[in-house]
């Protein structure tokens, strides 16, 4: 019994010594500091002497901050969720990691928080790639011109103020003015296309946000497109975050040689948020209690839109900025900086959207720096002509107000500019191929539809394109082949649309 005894004393031994032989210590090493003071989404942290600016804190409990101001004897984090949580005393752990979010094909078709999370309750979304939310823009010889048409599918953009891949053009204008509409309708012209949009949502009502999914779902662009939402529930970190994120999903798919677009809606809301948190931090408030560098908060993230050189792949990022106006003041403080930014704005008028003119842009304050350089060659011809023609109205109709009596060459001219102005009318999700517009705007311009009555026009410019379709269908593939009226075709193009308005524009 006692033998049995010493037998299994010693098995026991030798087990814990073979244990032991297995056994290795391992010795991390972690900074980790303490809260001082937290409120607000604002942490004062003593105790993280090797943190980096825009590195990324772990609270624990699934709680994130994000290093944001470097002080003499502490650092303070903004914390990106359930800031109520951290207190005084919480322990708080480097992570080494700048702030990421996920990218790749898998985003597509997704709706997702400024952190890659997915929002619509589809499940997670496995990206194996990631992408700091700030990156350096790409430097003057890593870009090409801009020199290739980002198609809208409304008239009076595509020949008035024509956007290009690569280009900024800012959508401002007071609420209720149809921004919202006229950027997602810019996505869902871009079905077929190869091109991938990203929407950023900053602070807007969750409803507004599944209203637009709704609506992209219908029209068939959800699948290349990411919705990024930081709705007005989320605190300002997030708000502020979000455009860099969407940004950064974006520039993922420029550098795979890919064309993208990206809509901003709006910076105000992302300015307000910054301002926030800028009141929080005690930085020293300027114009309209702005901190001094609202500027290059919008600078840095906007010059990150470009059309890459053949060499690094040849992809673009367009971004369409919005940007919301009190009472039309576009001289107020944000609208000012970001105007000076960007490569244009299309300005949408209270007066045009009350007086039933839609898309209601102002071509007069709407400009486009990129010009003629993002059209097609038959565009680039109708283009001039209609913004002479819109011109002259402008100034004939200011004048016609206290004149009484006309000359037939003025009667003529504003008869011609109302004409214009409806025949560039077009409601939501009504888009035009250019090639139809190249053929409506040479008819307008030219005089054809002069005698046309004003309330028929609609009517007649969209018959027009069918019956041209059914009747010289050969014109019509070599204006698409060639992208403009030749001067070869000219003469028998004038004749078949001249017949085809005399016979429906009565």
């Amino acid at each position: 019994m006692q033998e049995n005894n010493v037998e299994s004393k010693l098995s026991l031994v030798d087990e814990i010594i073979k244990q032991i032989q297995y056994c290795k210590e391992e010795i991390t090493n972690e900074e980790v500091g303490i809260v001082l003071d937290s409120g607000d989404g604002i942490a004062r942290i003593g105790g993280l002497p090797g943190a980096l600016v825009g590195e990324m804190l772990d609270f624990g409990d699934g709680l994130f901050g994000v290093v944001f101001n470097l002080e003499m004897d502490e650092i303070v984090s903004i914390i990106l969720d359930r800031h109520v949580l951290v207190k005084q005393g919480h322990a708080v752990k480097r992570t080494g990691r700048i702030i990421e979010v996920p990218v790749g094909e898998a985003l597509l078709g997704r709706v997702v928080d400024p952190l890659g999370f997915a929002q619509d309750g589809l499940g997670k979304i496995e990206c194996p790639d990631t992408m700091p939310l700030e990156m350096l823009p790409p430097g003057v010889i890593d870009r090409k011109p801009v020199d290739t048409p980002l198609q809208t599918g409304y008239m009076v953009i595509d020949s008035t103020v024509p956007i290009g891949h690569g280009q900024r053009e800012l959508i401002i204008g007071d609420r209720q003015t149809g921004k919202t509409t006229l950027a997602i309708d810019a996505i869902i012209n871009q079905k077929g296309k190869d091109v991938i949009c990203i929407y950023v949502a900053i602070g807007q009502k969750n409803t507004t946000v599944a209203k637009v999914k709704t609506v992209l779902e219908e029209q068939g662009a959800m699948s290349y497109t990411v919705v990024v939402n930081a709705p007005a529930s989320f605190p300002s970190s997030m708000q502020f975050y979000a455009p860099y994120s969407g940004c950064a999903m974006a520039e993922y798919f420029m550098n795979k040689g890919k064309r993208t677009l990206i809509i901003y809606d709006d910076l105000t809301k992302h300015a307000h948020a910054y301002r926030n948190i800028s009141l929080l931090l005690k930085r020293p408030p300027g114009r309209e209690a702005y901190p001094g560098d609202i500027f290059y908060v919008h600078s840095r993230l906007l010059e990150r839109a470009a059309q890459l050189n053949d060499s690094l792949g040849g992809g673009s990022m367009t971004a369409l900025p919005i940007v919301e106006t009190q009472a039309g003041d576009v001289s107020a403080y944000i609208p000012t900086n970001v105007i000076s930014i960007t490569d244009g704005q299309i300005f949408l008028s209270s007066e045009l959207f009350n007086a039933n003119v839609r898309p209601a842009i102002n071509p007069g304050i709407s400009v486009s720096r990129v010009g003629g350089a993002a059209q097609v060659a038959g565009m680039k011809k109708v283009a001039g002509l209609l913004r002479i023609t819109l011109a002259q109205f402008r100034e004939k109709e200011k004048f016609s107000l206290f004149a009484a009596d006309l000359d037939e060459k003025t009667t003529q001219q504003l008869r011609r500019g109302k004409v214009l102005i409806e025949v560039l009318k077009q409601k939501a999700h009504d888009h035009l191929y250019v090639i139809d517009q190249i053929i409506i705007l040479f008819a307008a311009v030219n005089g054809y539809l002069d005698y046309v009555p004003v309330e028929n026009i609609l009517r007649v410019r969209a018959d027009l394109i069918t019956y041209f379709k059914s009747r010289a269908g050969h014109l019509y593939e070599k204006i698409e082949a060639d992208k403009t009226i030749d001067d070869s075709i000219k003469d028998e193009f004038i004749q078949v649309i001249t017949s085809i308005i005399e016979e429906i524009g009565k």
